[in-house]
């Protein structure tokens, strides 16, 4: 049977923001950080990177080689005017279309590989060359909008890696769970009017983007009730998001009966991320992860992947990360949670517990599920 396939580039690492302490541009009463720069950085995914060569883990994973996206691939999301704009300024030695997202005169090239990434992660399962695939993509996808970047995100990777395998046949349907901390509002937005594409998000509830990620935000004309936000509260931990994917996620994915599951996984909803203030822990992600194949392999063969988004622990994102690909591949090689202690003894109390799981229980109501 094929493994489990592992994409990355080094090239992806290169990508560069400008001159920003955490969110806030460098000036007037804002002081450099030591180190400086954005909170997406490439330190998080390098790190992941090397523990895995550390552990031991990437030897049991098949590592293809991945083309940047296409300019074609490109088009089936972005309006050639969005993509020309970004070239130009690449060409000027870099800048930005948004304040926020950053880029250097290398930026549309990186951000095409990054793209290529989770397209090839994507189409080499639907061809059986691997079993499931987890891209390292970055610059990252979810927030980016057709025509306009925003929170670090400059091309919409899970999308146009999605339309690749529409084009080619290889799909149909296809469904996109994402549990990155912040609302997947690109995704959204590109496959809000179809039907085609299921989109899930689940995040913090009003953290980026402060005006989207609702629950009656269903969808419009043949996309009505092809999306599902599920907001969660500041402070939820492992037991809401195990409850959110028992109560709301399966069913939905249960309903809609995908040819593959893309996952857009960030792991910014730890206990240790700058970004967010909710406490999952690397077990949290590994046992989604494992829920998700068991999914996966109830409704389409076994078809999932992963595609990398945000998550801004340089300390953390590895474990997590590593925790992700063992139980995607199946290995026994662990990297024991330096954090496991902490975020267990942090976890929210019973009550507040008891009070996600009645909110949880009200939107599924809300979205028709018994």
């Amino acid at each position: 049977m094929a493994q489990t396939a592992f994409f990355w580039n080094e090239r992806c690492f290169w990508h560069s923001g400008g001159n920003y302490a955490s969110v806030a541009p460098v000036g007037g009463l804002i002081e450099p950080l030591k180190g400086g720069g954005l909170p997406e950085n490439p330190e998080t995914k390098r790190r992941l990177k090397s523990l895995m060569d550390v552990t031991g883990l990437i030897g049991e994973l098949t590592c293809p080689q991945a083309a940047p996206a296409t300019e074609a691939d490109l088009r089936r999301v972005h309006p050639a005017h969005y993509l020309d704009k970004f070239k130009e300024i690449c060409a000027a030695g870099g800048g930005e279309m948004i304040q926020g997202t950053p880029f250097g005169p290398d930026g549309f090239d990186i951000a095409a590989q990054s793209a290529g990434l989770v397209k090839e992660a994507l189409l080499s399962v639907m061809r059986g060359k691997a079993r499931n695939a987890y891209a390292l993509s970055r610059p990252p996808g979810h927030h980016c909008l057709p025509d306009q970047s925003i929170g670090f995100c400059l091309l919409a990777n899970i999308a146009i890696a999605i339309e690749a395998a529409l084009a080619e046949g290889l799909a149909s349907r296809v469904a996109v769970v994402d549990w990155d901390v912040h609302h997947g509002n690109g995704t959204e937005a590109i496959f809000l009017d179809r039907g085609d594409v299921l989109t899930i998000s689940l995040h913090q509830e009003n953290n980026f983007p402060r005006d989207t990620g609702g629950v009656a935000t269903r969808g419009t004309g043949n996309g009505e009730g092809f999306n599902v936000n599920i907001p969660l509260l500041p402070g939820s931990g492992h037991d809401s998001y195990l409850y959110a994917f028992e109560r709301i996620v399966a069913p939905s994915l249960r309903d809609f009966k995908p040819d593959a599951i893309v996952v857009a996984c960030g792991f910014d909803a730890s206990g240790l991320d700058p970004l967010s203030r909710m406490l999952a822990a690397a077990e949290t992600f590994r046992e989604m992860t494992a829920r998700m194949m068991t999914l996966a392999d109830e409704l389409c063969d076994g078809r999932l992947v992963l595609a990398h988004e945000g998550g801004y622990s340089e300390v953390y994102v590895p474990f997590c990360g590593h925790a992700v690909i063992q139980a995607l591949s199946g290995s026994s090689i662990t990297a024991p949670d330096p954090f496991e202690e902490r975020l267990r003894k942090q976890q929210p109390n019973e009550r507040f517990q008891a009070l996600q799981r009645t909110i949880l229980d009200e939107y599924a109501v809300q979205f028709g599920i018994d």
